[in-house]
């Protein structure tokens, strides 16, 4: 039995960090996260964030030298070609950090790699299963407003840019449903964790 690569992926504001800090602290499993990886991207100083001010002007900067992201968030969520160019620039440094976290990690026995863009980005490659934590959209919007301070637009632009939770659901091996309490969460994590095909 080689070792276990789960692929944890799911819609926006889905479940997937309680989900995977849950992984971490309970059952002691490395976590490599595809979000860390993406902003570390764009720090000051990064070819990717030269790559966006050069795009879209200085103002995606805050006066530190940051990304402003919630200003190219709101270019990328309403223009389907913008993102993509964005993703193009971000998808190949988030995979070759990867590749060097998981060659510290090859005695592992299972490792999560945390990754929202999972089928977008066509990361499956990389991992031997994968686990989608899905719940109602409603509860997405909800949770989106409420964590991000988003306005019902701002909320839904993001949701629907992403592809459907449904196509996603279609190619997990695990399907995690996020729409109950944490307790109803976690023993469905830790029942998958048992269950090796």
């Amino acid at each position: 039995m080689g070792q276990r690569i789960i692929g944890l992926t799911g819609g926006i504001a889905t479940g997937k960090s309680t989900v995977s800090d849950y992984l971490a602290r309970q059952h002691q499993i490395p976590v490599l996260d595809a979000d860390i990886y993406a902003r570390q991207a764009v720090e000051p100083g990064s070819a990717v964030l030269a790559a966006i001010v050069s795009r879209y002007g200085e103002s995606l900067t805050h006066p530190d030298g940051t990304l402003d992201r919630s200003k190219l968030g709101d270019i990328v969520f309403q223009q389907p070609a913008e993102k993509t160019w964005l993703e193009q620039q971000i998808h190949p440094v988030v995979r070759d950090r990867f590749r060097a976290a998981m060659a510290e990690l090859s005695a592992a026995p299972i490792v999560v790699q945390v990754i929202p863009l999972l089928f977008e980005a066509n990361l499956t490659d990389q991992v031997s299963e994968i686990w989608v934590v899905t719940c109602p959209v409603d509860r997405q919007r909800q949770r989106l407003m409420e964590r991000n301070g988003l306005t019902l637009e701002q909320a839904n632009a993001r949701i629907y840019s992403q592809m459907p939770l449904a196509a996603k659901v279609a190619r997990a091996d695990v399907i995690i449903d996020n729409s109950a309490d944490l307790p109803t969460l976690f023993s469905q994590v830790d029942e998958a964790l048992q269950n090796v095909s």
